[in-house]
């Protein structure tokens, strides 16, 4: 009698004090979504630093680079169902702790390969930090409007997170060697594990059946090879080490969603896409994606060998950028409540279609006001796209369901992300390249050699010089101007198309809140003297 009167007391107790303490939560959780944020672009700046002291062949460079988010994009499923399974906050601090871990590792690797595998155990960690982040805070913030603002918040801090990356990165290489980009991690893990285990909720999904672990590693598997060969594809690359992985990753996707079907007990419940706003939700987040990652990458590329901008220059250049994302998220709450979903992911991918229209403008001289106004739009636009798109996907998922809705929303950007490579990259070496064939006095065999990137052109005409390198570099700049423009204006119809599909979005934002939903989680005391009851 004496321990109901205990839990009921603490249950009031936690009723009381939940308007102060989620926020504290939300603190949290920011704090971790920055560590990923960051860890995914810090090693970026430190790539030269890393290649003279390990030493390490071509596709060793290309594994400790990709091996991060490859590991991370193939294991958000299964590890966001299985804290759906046993406890999402269990799997969230285990990911502090593997990615502290791993830190140290990277940070000290003595070789190519063991910092290869270092950066792998980083993959794992984040693949376990970012479903189960989502899926506590649609947890703690069951009122949607309120929920939306932490959304908001969520994803500001993701966008200073992607922008601080090279700049910490280029920081601590001015002082420190190349593993104080990952040493860093370490502190802040230290206390993220005692303030999380104190202060985070324990949560799960519903109780039925076991967990499909034949599926999980299905899906895990699936992915790896789709986005490996995803990855491959954007680097240029069409050869069998590129075709077999997409292909087996292909079909083991179609039968994990075969085998979802048929079990009583799904890993992911498939009947989620069945809701139109859950489908496009998802849907808009890999359009957006697959525009903002390869113009970014294209941008920084016309920044520094078209305008001949530094590193630090093109970083400063492209901080509006995340300036204006971040604006977004902080008042993507108020806005969505004002516009409803359906208005403001449509509205914010025809901002974003405008703000490529307008960067078509951008030519062989730099034009710092028309870059920076592009820059702003772009920013605001795809960031306010991306948090309605967010807000309404996890707002439509079962809260049993918020790990694996979660997963399938960061799988989603991380797809869009490597698509967008792949594609917009394609299609800039179709425009870029045919301009290099007739230039008069080039070899058939250097023309070749300078149609592959303007970064190579450059190396070629520095190899010919004279009046024929002076041309084959005027020639390789004009053509990758032209290329970009072509590639924005296939940008700018990719969003456009989005904004369509953003139609079958809901008018206005629900927000009446399901008593299931509004039931706080039990004390940790209480859930764990049930468990083990």
């Amino acid at each position: 009698m004496s321990g109901t009167t205990t839990a009921a007391a603490g249950l009031r107790r936690r009723a009381a004090g939940a308007g102060a303490n989620r926020w504290v939560v939300l603190v949290v959780l920011c704090v971790s979504l920055l560590l990923v944020a960051v860890d995914a672009t810090v090693l970026h700046v430190a790539v030269p630093a890393v290649t003279e002291d390990l030493r390490p062949g071509a596709i060793e460079l290309l594994w400790i680079v990709d091996t991060y988010p490859l590991v991370c994009a193939s294991l958000l499923i299964l590890f966001g169902t299985l804290g759906d399974k046993v406890g999402r906050r269990r799997i969230l601090l285990l990911g502090y702790a593997l990615f502290g871990v791993a830190s140290a590792l990277a940070a000290f690797a003595g070789s190519a390969q063991t910092l290869i595998g270092a950066r792998a155990l980083l993959g794992v960690g984040g693949a376990m930090i970012m479903p189960a982040t989502l899926s506590i805070l649609r947890q703690v913030f069951p009122d949607r409007r309120e929920r939306a603002l932490a959304i908001g918040i969520w994803s500001a801090v993701a966008a200073v997170g992607a922008a601080v990356g090279p700049l910490l990165g280029g920081f601590l290489l001015e002082h420190f060697w190349w593993g104080s980009v990952f040493l860093v991690n370490i502190p802040l893990m230290l206390v993220s594990l005692p303030v999380g285990r104190l202060l985070l909720p324990e949560s799960r999904g519903a109780a039925n059946g076991p967990w499909d672990v034949v599926g999980a590693l299905m899906a895990a598997a699936g992915l790896f090879g789709v986005v490996l060969g995803v990855k491959r594809l954007g680097g240029g690359e069409l050869g069998l080490f590129t075709v077999v992985p997409l292909l087996v990753g292909a079909v083991l996707i179609v039968l994990f969603v075969r085998r979802q079907r048929r079990r009583l007990h799904p890993l992911v419940d498939l009947g989620m896409f069945r809701r139109p706003a859950f489908s496009t939700s998802v849907g808009c987040i890999v359009l957006a994606m697959l525009a903002l990652v390869g113009l970014e990458l294209i941008a920084a590329q016309y920044l520094q060998l078209v305008l001949g901008l530094s590193p630090l220059e093109t970083g400063l250049r492209l901080l509006p950028l995340t300036f204006a994302a971040m604006a977004a998220g902080l008042a993507g709450a108020r806005l969505l409540r004002r516009f409803g979903p359906r208005r403001m992911v449509c509205g914010g991918f025809v901002l974003t279609a405008l703000a490529v229209l307008t960067l078509t403008a951008m030519g062989g001289s730099d034009n710092t006001g028309l870059l920076l106004f592009g820059f702003l739009l772009l920013g605001f636009g795809l960031e306010t796209t991306l948090f309605a798109a967010y807000e309404s996907m996890l707002s439509e998922a079962p809260p049993e369901q918020a790990g694996g809705a979660a997963a399938i929303g960061e799988t989603s950007y991380q797809l869009g992300a490597g698509i967008g490579i792949a594609l917009l990259g394609s299609v800039m070496n179709a425009a870029y390249a045919p301009g290099l064939k007739s230039v008069p006095g080039v070899p058939a065999s250097a023309s070749d050699a300078a149609g592959h990137s303007l970064g190579e052109a450059y190396e070629v005409a520095g190899q010919l010089g004279g009046p024929v390198g002076v041309a084959l570099r005027r020639v390789a700049r004009d053509s990758f101007v032209h290329g970009l423009h072509v590639t924005l204006l296939v940008s700018a119809g990719l969003l456009l198309l989005g904004a369509v599909m953003a139609l079958r979005l809901p008018r206005v934002m629900q927000c009446e809140v399901s008593p299931a939903e509004v039931e706080l989680p039990a004390p940790r005391g209480v859930t764990e003297s049930r468990v083990s009851a």
